[in-house]
C-alpha cells in the first residue's frame, strides 16, 4: 500500500484533509450513543472504559479501509456492491439500510426533543422546528459548506470534556480502569458491551465514510491524509464516549442512580454536579442529534441512489436528483412526524434499528472486506495481510457479539 513519490506531509494539508473520518466517527456519536455511554458509567462505573481503546482500534480499521476504497475506485460504497455483488444482493442491503436509517434518524429527532426539552421548548415545537432547519441545511446544495457547518457544530461534544472534569473523578482509578480489561458475569454488562460497538460502528457510517472520500473528489494520492482523518476521527470520537462513561461513573454509580436514556442523565447531574453540568451535557444531547439527523437522511439516499444508478449529490438540484432528495426529505418527514405523534413506541422503534444493524454491519463488513483485497478493483492499495486479520477479526467479534445480543434479548434480558 505504499505511494512512491511521497510529498512532505504538511499541517496544512492535514488540516485541509481533515472532515469525511471526523465527521463519520462524531455521527456515531449521537443519541443512542450517548445514551449507551451514560447507561454503561450509571450502571458500571468505569467497569466499561477499557472497551474504548479497543473500539478506536476497531473503527478506525473499519473507516480507514472504506476511506481507501473510495480514493482508489472514486465509487461509494453501494455502486461496488452493486458492481462485485450483484443487484439482487444490493437491493436487499440497500432495503434493510433504508429502515434502520429511518429508525435511527426517529431516535435523533427524539434526542432533539428531550434534551431541548431540558430547556423548556417543547417536543410539538422543537422537532418541527430542527426539522425544517435539517431540510433546508441539506437541501442548501453545497457538500463542502454542509460538511463545514457540520464540523462547526462538532466542537460542541467539547462539552462532554468540560462535564467530566467538573465531575471530580479519580483520575487514577480511572486511568487503571481503561488500561485493565474485566468482564463481569451479567447478562446487563454484556448487553451493554454489545451495544458499545453497536453505536460506535453502525453500518450507514462505513456509507458515510466512503462517499465523502468520493464527494471530496479524492484520488490514490490523497490516501496517507485519509488514514490520518480516519485515524484522528476514530480516536476523538471514542474520547469523547470515554469522557461521558467517565462522568456518569464518577457522579451517578456511585448515587446508584439508573438511567435509561441521555436526557436522564442530564437530568440525574443536576443535583450532584450542579446546574451547569446538566446544561452541558443536554446541549451536548442536542448538538449530537442534531449533527446525525444531518448525516443520515443524505447517507441513506445516496446509497440507494447509488445502488440503483440513480443521480445523487448535494449540489445537484430538484430536477436533476428528485429521488435523492426526495428520498432525504420523506425520510426527515417520516422521522419528525412519528416523534411527535402521540402513542408512538420509540423505544420499540430504537430497538428494531439495533437489530436491523445488528443483522447488516457483519454483512456490510464483509462486503467491504471482499472489495478490498480484490486485487481487480484495489490493485497495489489492496489490503495486505495484517489488514485482512485485523479485519477479519473485527467481523467475527462483532458476529458473536450480535448472536450474544439476540440470546440474551430473547431470554428477556
Amino acid at each position: 500500500m505504499g505511494n512512491g513519490n511521497r510529498e512532505k506531509l504538511t499541517v496544512g494539508m492535514v488540516l485541509g484533509a481533515m472532515g469525511p473520518g471526523l465527521l463519520a466517527a462524531l455521527s456515531g456519536n449521537d443519541a443512542g450513543g450517548i445514551a449507551t455511554y451514560s447507561s454503561a458509567g450509571a450502571s458500571y462505573g468505569y467497569g466499561t472504559l477499557w472497551m474504548l481503546p479497543v473500539m478506536a482500534v476497531l473503527l478506525i480499521v473499519v473507516q480507514e479501509t472504506a476511506a481507501r476504497c473510495g480514493c482508489v475506485t472514486g465509487k461509494g460504497f453501494a455502486s461496488l456492491i452493486r458492481e462485485k455483488f450483484g443487484v439482487r444482493r444490493s437491493a436487499l442491503a440497500m432495503t434493510a439500510l433504508l429502515i434502520a436509517n429511518t429508525a435511527v434518524t426517529i431516535s435523533e429527532f427524539a434526542g432533539i426533543a428531550s434534551g431541548l426539552a431540558l430547556f423548556g421548548v417543547p417536543k410539538t415545537v422543537s422537532v418541527p422546528l430542527v426539522a425544517l432547519l435539517i431540510w433546508m441545511l441539506t437541501m442548501s446544495g453545497s457538500f463542502r459548506r454542509i460538511e463545514k457547518i457540520l464540523l462547526a457544530v462538532s466542537c460542541v461534544f467539547v462539552t462532554y470534556v468540560v462535564a467530566a472534569f467538573l465531575a471530580g473523578p479519580d483520575w487514577g482509578q480511572v486511568a487503571a480502569a481503561t488500561v485493565s480489561p474485566h468482564v463481569i458475569a451479567e447478562p446487563e454488562y454484556v448487553s451493554l458491551l454489545v451495544a458499545t460497538i453497536g453505536t460506535t460502528i453502525a453500518p450507514w457510517m462505513v456509507f458515510l465514510a466512503q462517499n465523502n472520500v468520493v464527494d471530496k473528489n479524492v484520488d490514490e494520492s490523497g490516501i496517507v491524509l485519509q488514514r490520518i482523518d480516519t485515524a484522528s476521527g476514530s480516536v476523538i470520537a471514542c474520547a469523547v464516549a470515554w469522557f461521558i462513561v467517565v462522568t456518569t461513573g464518577a457522579v451517578l454509580y456511585p448515587a446508584g442512580i439508573q438511567v435509561s436514556d441521555a436526557a436522564d442523565a442530564a437530568l440525574a447531574l443536576e443535583p450532584i454536579a450542579g446546574e451547569f453540568s446538566t446544561i452541558l451535557f443536554a446541549s451536548g444531547l442536542v448538538a449530537a442529534s442534531f449533527l446525525a439527523a444531518c448525516v443520515l437522511p443524505g447517507v441513506t439516499s445516496s446509497a440507494i441512489c447509488e445502488a440503483f444508478g440513480w443521480e445523487r449529490g448535494a449540489d445537484r438540484s430538484w430536477e436533476e436528483a428528485p429521488v435523492y432528495r426526495g428520498i432525504i426529505t420523506a425520510v426527515i418527514a417520516a422521522s419528525a412526524l412519528l416523534v411527535i405523534m402521540p402513542g408512538v413506541d420509540l423505544f420499540q422503534i430504537m430497538m428494531s434499528a439495533q437489530v436491523i444493524n445488528g443483522v447488516l454491519l457483519p454483512v456490510l463488513l464483509v462486503f467491504l472486506l471482499l472489495i478490498a483485497q480484490d486485487r481487480h478493483i484495489m490493485g497495489r492499495y489492496r489490503n495486505g495481510r495484517a489488514w485482512n486479520v485485523l479485519t477479519w477479526a473485527t467481523i467475527v467479534i462483532i458476529t458473536v457479539l450480535t448472536v450474544v445480543m439476540f440470546a440474551l434479548q430473547a431470554l428477556g434480558y
